[in-house]
């Protein structure tokens, strides 16, 4: 499981030009779920998320997460974080699970979120979106939930 995470001051994702979800400071999170994934993957991607320091403290430091300053999240899937594009100029996305997998563990990941956040947003799976955002810093990182549970420091 894939995320790129975005600190930000406020983020919203429409379909169709109407907006069906939000968040003000806090994290958009973009997900793309890989073939063979699974909960565990989920668990351990969003708990490193949520606790991940790096929102300011009053000495201006990263140092504060998420749920340090009541943050909330968008969440939105992304297939596209899957593609292959070592061979050719068209990327492929053979790696992504397949639809019916990807979106149960893509909702699987937000119910996770929403038992310590208070406000979480959603995309539409599946849909095409426009996605807004001010981004904070900037502010950007790339996650791997296969990475995780192999360092120390969770």
């Amino acid at each position: 499981m894939k995320a790129v995470l975005q600190r930000v001051k406020y983020a919203s994702v429409a379909v169709g030009g109407e907006v069906i979800g939000e968040c003000r400071e806090g994290l958009l999170v973009l997900l793309g779920v890989a073939e063979g994934d699974t909960e565990e993957d989920a668990r351990l991607l969003a708990a490193k998320i949520l606790k991940l320091r790096i929102f300011c403290d009053e000495n201006g430091k990263m140092n504060l997460s998420l749920l340090d300053i009541g943050g909330e999240l968008l969440i939105i899937s992304q297939f596209t974080l899957l593609a292959d594009y070592r061979h050719g100029n068209r990327p492929d996305f053979l790696g992504s699970a397949k639809p019916a997998e990807a979106k149960r563990l893509y909702e699987y990941f937000i119910s996770l979120a929403e038992e310590s956040v208070e406000h979480v947003g959603t995309g539409c799976f599946g849909a095409d979106m426009q996605v807004s955002l001010l981004n904070d810093g900037p502010v950007t990182i790339v996650m791997d939930s296969k990475l995780l549970g192999k360092g120390k420091g969770q």
